[in-house]
């Protein structure tokens, strides 16, 4: 999770994971939205999908990246958000 608050506006903080396969992706984006619902958060903004290996989920404050391992790679937000100081990393 990345405190995104000293160096953008776009939101609070940046949650980055990665699922093993399309299908898990897709159980994560699914859990995640279903867990906030219950919770009574509000909609979330879903992009993309599991088969392109890239779900994001906008809660306004906190977006969720969750990406296959390839996307992850490829992208690399860590290192395009360097700046952004780090709350809480899980290996």
């Amino acid at each position: 999770m990345l405190d995104m608050r000293p160096v953008t506006l776009l939101a609070d903080y940046f949650i980055l994971c990665d699922g093993a396969s399309n299908r898990q992706v897709k159980a994560i984006s699914d859990d995640l939205l279903e867990k906030l619902k219950k919770a009574g958060s509000k909609m979330a903004v879903v992009e993309g999908s599991p088969e392109s290996g890239w779900v994001l989920v906008d809660f306004g404050a906190v977006i969720v990246h969750i990406f296959s391992p390839e996307q992850r790679a490829y992208y690399q937000l860590e290192e395009l958000w360097r700046e952004a100081p780090i709350v809480v990393r899980m290996l």
